[in-house]
């Protein structure tokens, strides 16, 4: 496949508001993030083997940027929840052509010594309700879960429940296939995750 799963992403009005539904979730605590400058942002992260749990937020301190924040942040409301999830890929501007148009244009990116490329669509909104997942090229071989500390927490399966639930299955089919990730269709866009822990089974949605 020419993509796999990298992360998911839980956005937050505030970051600590974020960090606290996820730490009470889960009965672990997050490690590690910081800012990112560009667009604005910061997060906290937690390792889930091969992939890693973000809960990113609008950092109130920067002035606000002169372009829309990734996964739609400027419009974002409510609880602290699961928005949008990230593919990884080894040649971000060819897998770009294959994937939906909106899906985005990169941008070189940098926090500490993690270094990456991400695809950021002009308005800020993925495709498919944001049922369509980022696409992230790391640079070099920094990778958050690798450096991240491994708590025993992993990714049982995602859930992804939207109306174009069959469209967005055959758009992905031919890039990405994890079976971690489920697609089924839905009245609403809804994201619902569930992890084994040292705790037992837990549910993020």
């Amino acid at each position: 496949m020419k993509l796999r799963f990298d992360h998911i992403a839980v956005s937050a009005e505030t970051l600590a508001e974020g960090v606290d539904m996820v730490e009470a979730a889960l009965g672990m605590n997050l490690a590690g993030g910081g800012k990112h400058p560009h667009m604005a942002t910061h997060n906290r992260l937690i390792g889930m083997g091969d992939l890693y749990l973000e809960v990113i937020a609008i950092d109130p301190e920067p002035d606000v940027p002169a372009w829309p924040r990734w996964f739609d942040l400027d419009h974002f409301s409510g609880s602290p929840r699961i928005t949008n999830w990230v593919a990884g890929s080894d040649d971000l501007e060819a897998d770009l052509r294959e994937c939906p148009e909106g899906t985005g244009a990169p941008i070189d990116l940098q926090r500490g010594d993690f270094r990456w490329k991400m695809a950021v669509p002009p308005d800020g909104k993925l495709p498919f309700m944001g049922a369509f997942p980022a696409i992230i090229q790391w640079i070099g071989p920094l990778h958050p879960a690798r450096a991240l500390p491994d708590q025993g927490l992993r990714l049982s399966q995602l859930e992804i429940a939207l109306p174009e639930a069959l469209e967005l299955q055959s758009v992905l089919s031919p890039l990405f296939q994890d079976p971690r990730v489920h697609i089924t269709t839905g009245a609403v866009l809804g994201m619902r995750a569930t992890f084994s822990t040292p705790h037992g089974s837990r549910v993020i949605e």
